[in-house]
């Protein structure tokens, strides 16, 4: 072996076990399998898979409240827990997709101790996300991939908009909440105005199959893919992309608030790599992670939560 062909296995090698190993400084325990995790304020909230959001306070990391929602009837007649597919916080005001009967969904909003039902199960629509878009309106996409506009106050559909005829995956909406970036089975991400669903632009031939989730913070917008893809796209530029290649299906991904920091679900043991998005390279790998992962949660650019299809929350602290 020649001396430069030896540096340059070195190298190579040195890169790829550079990364600091990293377990969790706290665990949280939620009632079921962890959907959805959103933080506000002091709180975060977890939607599980058992009828729940469950409440925790940030800083003591316990359980200060739970939210029930009523059981379902499943195809059999049997009473069984809903699965809630997604959770919003805004102000005092929480938002909740969940599990209805015959295969439809419910969207409930949850004020003053109070559980309202916005759109019934009864209207079979077959809702995959729903999120907060201002205090009077909400935004939800069907699994069709179909998205909605909803006006609480006067409870009609601001616009219906057919994004494309591949099934929705995900959605991400920027950090004013003034665009959205779609993602679905075809890997391509559909980005349009909020206000009015008009369309902006494409981001193309990076992702090959469906993508499982997208995050969009500042100028970055970050993807997991089932064709073992996390690709890195500037919405300011969508021909300036790359992407991270792993063995594995990448189930999950996240980004920090000032978007400088990307994290995904890199391997099959379900452990997290924590990466710069400008130098690209690969700083942190998150291990302890016992089932496939559903969510993961930058709260700042130095600490971040990973929920899994468990009852376990996992909490890191990336070091200096």
């Amino acid at each position: 072996m020649s001396f430069y062909k030896f540096i340059f296995i070195f190298i190579i090698t040195t890169s790829l076990f550079s990364k600091e190993i990293l377990t969790p400084t706290s665990i949280l325990e939620a009632k079921g399998a962890v959907t959805d995790l959103v933080v506000y304020k002091h709180k975060l909230l977890a939607s599980t898979d058992l009828s729940s959001i469950d409440i925790f306070d940030l800083q003591s990391k316990s359980l200060i409240n739970r939210i029930e929602l009523p059981k379902i009837l499943d195809f059999m007649g049997d009473k069984v827990d809903a699965k809630v597919y997604s959770v919003d916080i805004l102000e005092d005001s929480i938002l909740i997709l969940s599990q209805g009967e015959k295969g439809g969904r419910n969207i409930f909003l949850y004020k003053d101790n109070q559980l309202t039902k916005i759109i019934s199960d009864e209207k079979r629509m077959f809702i995959a996300k729903a999120k907060f878009l201002s205090k009077d309106k909400i935004i939800f996409s069907l699994l069709s991939n179909q998205l909605y506009l909803y006006d609480l106050k006067t409870k009609k559909e601001l616009f219906i908009k057919q994004i494309s005829q591949s099934k929705f995956s995900d959605f991400a909406l920027n950090d004013d909440k003034s665009k959205i970036v779609i993602a679905d089975e075809s890997g391509v991400l559909h980005e349009y105005y909020t206000k009015d669903a008009t369309f902006i632009k494409d981001y193309k031939k990076q992702n090959l199959d469906n993508v499982y989730q997208v995050d969009w913070k500042k100028n970055i917008i970050l993807t997991a893919g089932q064709d073992r893809r996390a690709v890195v796209y500037n919405s300011q530029n969508s021909s300036d992309a790359y992407y991270k290649q792993v063995n594995f299906l990448i189930y999950s991904c996240g980004l920090t608030p000032s978007s400088q920091l990307a994290a995904f679900a890199s391997d099959e043991q379900n452990n997290i790599t924590v990466f710069n998005t400008q130098t690209q390279k690969e700083l942190y790998l998150l291990t302890k992670n016992s089932k496939t992962i559903t969510k993961i949660l930058f709260l700042n650019e130095k600490e971040l939560f990973v929920a899994s299809d468990d009852k376990k929350i996992n909490f890191y602290k990336l070091k200096d």
